[in-house]
């Protein structure tokens, strides 16, 4: 009998959590500890790789941010492909391990770009960018290398990781299980954060006072702790197998609507009957937005359509309401979605602001500690900080007084308001830096 692929909740999961004596809290040292390694090594690469690609490679600024935003890019994009073997194929358990053992190995090439003197043009000896030997195609390849196996292994660890933790907590007998959970993810959150503020900071201090191939050496150990972590909590791990994809499921639904595009859709107060749903499902009836994609899971003759034990003969002309609702759910999410694609490339442009700081006096007092230039993205993260907080306990009882409304504005206000505020930073930005250049060629 097949599954149906949209079922979140596998047939037996629940029975697996509440028989099986593995999970548990003993096993999220293992899993928040293997995020924190990986979130310090990861990040803690970003945050100065201009400077090395400029200072060691020789590439213009230019050059070297385009090559950065396609790291990102890329290192972005996978985690979808991430995703989709994970829950078609491979399971999450064996993704991540496939994430951080391939991270490792892009590490270690990194590594011997720095430690070989071999990998990168010979030194410049204080002559300008332009006047410097080129990377041969060969040290490209290893640098390139090096990136694309980074990226690969994030898509394999990012969309995994936090819900592999919480597979390893639910049990929906507990009565506590949603506090747990909520726990969880406090936690987890918490320690991205931390990690974060470490990277920016100790690693950016030790590749800037002791060299690249130190401060690529630590986040390859790093990275090295983390893949060995994850290993050996893989006794104690609930390894949920793999199901079929969303990404079927929602081509499904698709295919399904237009195959029935003949059918007529019923008044709104229709019997529920005529929507096909599984036993147990609490969607039994489609809503009515979008409701051209309500056709999808219209049984439109029962003989036809629907097998001896009331599942769909062909999942390619029949889906289930709870598959409907889905793809509704994630078209509805799409603008949302992209009105943030604008503040996304605003917050892409780190390296650039690395440049600045380069050129800018950075001593906090005269004489006294020099900030490193790929650190000053840790005043962004202590802004946040305390605005989240301020936010919380002092301008939401406020603003509750006047809007009525518990948490002060609604979510979409805060994100239109939070744009709007992107757009005066990008001005501000902009402003700043016509003054930084102006007083330079001064």
């Amino acid at each position: 009998m097949e599954k149906n692929p949209c079922d979140q909740i596998k047939h037996g999961e629940e029975e697996k959590h509440l028989t099986t004596k593995l999970g548990g809290l003993k096993t999220l040292a293992f899993v928040i500890s293997t995020e924190t390694f990986e979130k310090v090594a990861s990040f803690g690469l970003h945050a100065n790789m201009i400077l090395y690609l400029i200072n060691e490679y020789h590439m213009s600024n230019a050059k070297g941010a385009n090559v950065l935003f396609l790291w990102s890019a890329i290192s972005n994009f996978m985690p979808i492909l991430g995703a989709f073997l994970s829950d078609s194929f491979l399971g999450r358990f064996r993704v991540i391990a496939l994430g951080t053992f391939v991270s490792l190995l892009g590490m270690s090439l990194l590594w011997l770009t720095a430690a070989l003197p071999q990998a990168t043009p010979p030194q410049c000896n204080g002559l300008a960018t332009e006047s410097c030997a080129s990377p041969k195609a060969a040290q490209l390849a290893l640098l390139f290398s090096s990136l694309a196996l980074m990226s690969t292994g994030a898509g394999g660890i990012r969309p995994c990781a936090l819900a592999f933790g919480a597979d390893q907590l639910y049990n929906p007998s507990n009565p506590e299980n949603k506090r747990v959970l909520q726990s969880f993810f406090n936690w987890y959150y918490v320690s991205v954060g931390l990690s974060l503020m470490v990277s920016i900071t100790v690693i950016v201090y030790i590749q800037d006072a002791a060299g690249w191939v130190i401060g690529f050496g630590v986040p390859a150990g790093l990275m090295f702790l983390s893949t060995v972590m994850f290993l050996l909590g893989s006794p104690l791990y609930i390894k949920l197998m793999p199901d079929k994809s969303l990404f079927t499921s929602f081509a499904q639904v698709m295919v399904a609507a237009w195959q029935n595009k003949h059918l007529a859709l019923p008044p709104m107060e229709s019997d529920p009957g005529i929507w096909y749903y599984h036993k147990g499902s609490k969607l039994i009836a489609p809503t009515q937005k979008l409701r051209f994609l309500n056709k999808a899971c219209m049984i439109g003759n029962p003989e036809k359509d629907i097998d001896m034990d009331g599942r769909a003969i062909n999942p390619w002309n029949l889906c289930t309401v709870k598959q409907v609702e889905e793809l509704k759910a994630l078209i509805k999410v799409l603008p949302i979605w992209s009105s943030g694609i604008m503040i996304a490339v605003s917050i892409s442009q780190h390296s650039f602001q690395v440049l600045q700081a380069r050129v800018m006096d950075r001593h906090l007092i005269p004489g006294g500690l020099k900030i490193p230039a790929g650190s000053f993205g840790v005043f962004a993260m202590i802004t946040l900080t305390i605005w989240v907080a301020t936010y919380d306990q002092i301008i939401v009882p406020l603003l509750s007084k006047f809007t009525k409304r518990s948490r002060g504005f609604s979510l979409k206000e805060r994100m239109g308001i939070g744009l709007a505020i992107s757009c005066v930073a990008m001005a501000v930005a902009a402003m700043v830096e016509s003054k930084r250049r102006a007083t330079a060629i001064r």
